[in-house]
């Protein structure tokens, strides 16, 4: 553990020193405060608008920071060719993938509470500018708790999806791991309707490829609560563990191939 913790440790000053990183976070944290300008002109629906624009910045700029990263966790070693020295240090290829992975989850956990507590500084800069008889008509208070339970599941994925990225960078260049999880990525959150492909087609084997590809896909969508945060809508605790324990399989077995595929990859 502490040879895994030294290479997590190492990839998280590798990110703090990228400077891309900064300008991601940067940019998040002026458009949720923009987002305060944009409420202005939205009567009725201000502070919806903030919470909706914060969350979606959260979102995607951490989207952005677990793929672009994540792709070139194991690609830049290997095209800068330190991997062969890392490789003959006392340290196995799963130590490896591990640390890579934890040093990542570890720098989007971070950056994920700054522009969280930013969301939250926008807020209650809004909320004492608002009259009371203004707030009474909002479904859910400006400093609501329940938004950090949307950042949490927000991190979840995020956490699922730098696995995913750090599995194909285990085998491809960066463009085609970027590509590929992007796009699984984007079927991941439209992959509840791979489930009721049967009310669209006729054919049992597409239905059953379907359904295949539906317990096979991540399941996205599960983690996306933003809209029932911003409304007011209950998110309960029950749903957030299972939300978390699908994470934590789902995360856990696709590392589990990544450090297979990468055990057996020759790099003479």
């Amino acid at each position: 553990m502490k040879t895994v913790a030294r290479i997590a440790l190492n990839v998280f000053k590798e990110s703090v020193r990228d400077k891309v990183m900064y300008y991601l976070v940067m940019f998040a944290v002026l458009l949720i405060g923009g987002s305060m300008l944009l409420a202005q002109v939205t009567g009725g629906q201000d502070v919806k608008i903030i919470k909706d624009l914060g969350l979606a910045a959260i979102s995607l700029f951490g989207l952005f920071m677990a793929v672009f990263i994540g792709i070139g966790l194991v690609s830049k070693e290997v095209e800068r060719r330190s991997i062969y020295s890392l490789l003959a240090k006392p340290i196995t290829r799963p130590q490896f993938i591990l640390g890579k992975y934890a040093g990542l989850v570890l720098t989007l956990t971070i950056h994920v509470t700054i522009m969280t507590a930013a969301l939250y500084v926008v807020l209650a800069v809004y909320n004492e500018w608002t009259i009371p008889e203004v707030k009474k008509i909002w479904e859910a208070p400006a400093l609501d708790p329940a938004l950090v339970k949307a950042t949490f599941l927000i991190l979840l994925e995020l956490a699922l999806v730098t696995a995913v990225a750090l599995l194909f960078s285990t085998f491809s260049g960066p463009m085609l791991s970027a590509a590929f999880t992007f796009g699984l990525v984007i079927v991941g959150h439209f992959n509840a309707d791979l489930k009721n492909f049967d009310a669209i087609v006729e054919s049992s084997a597409v239905v059953w490829i379907a359904r295949v590809l539906y317990y096979a896909l991540p399941n996205l969508a599960s983690f996306d609560v933003k809209s029932d945060v911003v409304h007011g809508l209950a998110v309960t605790w029950g749903f957030i563990s299972l939300s978390t324990a699908y994470a934590v399989v789902y995360t856990g077995t696709i590392l589990t191939l990544a450090m297979l595929i990468f055990a057996r990859r020759d790099f003479k």
